[in-house]
Formats: structure tokens, C-alpha cells, sequence
């Protein structure tokens, strides 16, 4: 008796006939949030934070953010009331509000951020600061760069917290700037600061790494022309950029394709 659920609620039965009932079984899917920001002290009465960060339209986005809210709460239980928020890179990735969940946006339990909307006044904090540097144009995006990094330097004491917050600029640059090599970031930007935190360095060796195993593949090539496929794997697995090093003069000097086969057999007996 289908009907017999509007009956309960007051309404007339007969709106039964505009509906098919059935019995449909919901599938729980695995969800990550961006970050979720849980108190501190059990008995604490401040809210939990729900935060989720979209630089793409994505029309499922707020079906999934509710969806993954709502099997938190299901699967925690948690004491404390909650909130969402969801940054955007600008405003137009917002797909507007899902009349299904219309009272999470007309009572502020959702607050959404607009990057490209952020105030962008001398005085913004060193963290503000930092996401605005993800939005701004790249035309002004070195200029900021470098204000960020001295901002950095008077404002944090602790060296090692300078190095991460200047690491972070330069993770950003690398995103933002995709097609550029760390040498053109670098005449671009003239961060020298950044050269001395251990990310840049990391991704000057992988660069340095990278570029001697093509070196040495392409000499081989113009040289003897076919290049058994081993030899990539073999040089892949050499981290030491002197061995590599070594390698590119070897690639170049050796008589035949036999002799760098034996050179690279000889680095694996010594390691």
C-alpha cells in the first residue's frame, strides 16, 4: 500500500499513483576529504570543518561532498555539530546550489571561498598571501613571488619554517608555470632563496639525472644506431649523477655498443 506514506504525512493517498515504489540498495563508494579539521579536546564544543578545494568544474561536486559528509557522520558519530567549506579558484568552477540540499546553503552551514574574489591588500597575512599567489595572473606572479619571500624572512623567525614556506612558493611557481625549466623559473623570478631549499634541489637533480640518461641514450643512438631497451632500465636505476656523468664520456668514446654494455654491467657488480 504505497499510498499509505502520504496518508502519514498528511497528504492525499491518491499521490501515490504519481510515484513507483521500490526498494533500491545504496552502494558506499571509498571518499577522501581535502582535509577535515576535528577538535581537539573530545568534549569540545567548537564544530568540525568539512574542507574541499576545486580548481576544475566538476558538476558531481557538491552531490559528493554531502554524500561523503553524510557517511562520515554515519560511520564517526561524532558529538560535535559540523561545517563545510569549499574553496574554489574562482567563482564561475561553482556549479551553483542543488535545491536537494537547499537548507545547508541558506543556513551558512556551507561557506564558500572564491580565490580570485580574495582581498589583495599590502597587508594580507603570509598565508593569504600564499593562495593568492596560486590565482594570480602570471603577467604578476614573480613580483609576488619575491614579496612573499621576503614577507617570509621578517615575519618567521625559525629558518626552517622559512624553508618550508619557501619551498611552497616554489612548488607553486613549478604548477604554475608547467613548460618552463627550472633554469628559465629561476632568470625569470631571480628567487635565490629558492635555490637553497632542499625541494629546488631535489628537482635539479631529477632535472640533471633525467637530462644525463638522455644524453647518454642519444649518443649511443647517432652513434650505433639501435639501443637495447635494458640500457634504459640499467640507467634509471643509477642515482648518482657523477656516475652518470661518467657515463655520458664513456657513451661517446667506447668502440662499440659491447663496451658500454660491459661499462654499465660493471657499475651493477660494484653496487
Amino acid at each position: 500500500m504505497p499510498s499509505l506514506l502520504f496518508e502519514l504525512i498528511g497528504e492525499s493517498p491518491t499521490i501515490a499513483n504519481s510515484y513507483r515504489f521500490s526498494s533500491k540498495e545504496v552502494k558506499e563508494l571509498a571518499f577522501r576529504f581535502d582535509g577535515i579539521y576535528l577538535p581537539a579536546a573530545k568534549n569540545s564544543k567548537n564544530s568540525i570543518y568539512f574542507v574541499e578545494v576545486q580548481f576544475r568544474k566538476k558538476y558531481a561536486f557538491y552531490w559528493d561532498l554531502f554524500g561523503e559528509i553524510s557517511l562520515y557522520l554515519k560511520q564517526y558519530r561524532p558529538k560535535q555539530n559540523w561545517r563545510a567549506v569549499a574553496i574554489f579558484a574562482r567563482k564561475s568552477l561553482d556549479t551553483g546550489e542543488l535545491p536537494q540540499y537547499q537548507e545547508y546553503f541558506d543556513s551558512g552551514r556551507l561557506t564558500r571561498i572564491y580565490l580570485d574574489e580574495l582581498p589583495k591588500t599590502a597587508s594580507s597575512s603570509l598565508g593569504l598571501g600564499m593562495i593568492n599567489l596560486v590565482v594570480e595572473p602570471k603577467a604578476k606572479a614573480g613580483k609576488k613571488a619575491k614579496e612573499l619571500a621576503e614577507q617570509a624572512k621578517t615575519q618567521i623567525a625559525k629558518v626552517e619554517e622559512q624553508e618550508k614556506i619557501l619551498e611552497l612558493i616554489d612548488k607553486i611557481l613549478v604548477y604554475k608555470f608547467p613548460k618552463l625549466s627550472r633554469q628559465e623559473l629561476e632568470a625569470m623570478f631571480g628567487l635565490d632563496d629558492l635555490k637553497q631549499t632542499r625541494y629546488f634541489q631535489d628537482v635539479m637533480l631529477e632535472g640533471s639525472l633525467k637530462n644525463a640518461r638522455e644524453n647518454i641514450l642519444s649518443i649511443l643512438k647517432a652513434r650505433f644506431g639501435k639501443v637495447p631497451s635494458s640500457f634504459t632500465q640499467k640507467l634509471n636505476k643509477i642515482e648518482d649523477l657523477t656516475v652518470l656523468t661518467e657515463l655520458v664520456t664513456c657513451s661517446a668514446t667506447v668502440q662499440n655498443i659491447s663496451e658500454f654494455q660491459q661499462a654499465l654491467n660493471d657499475i651493477e657488480d660494484n653496487n
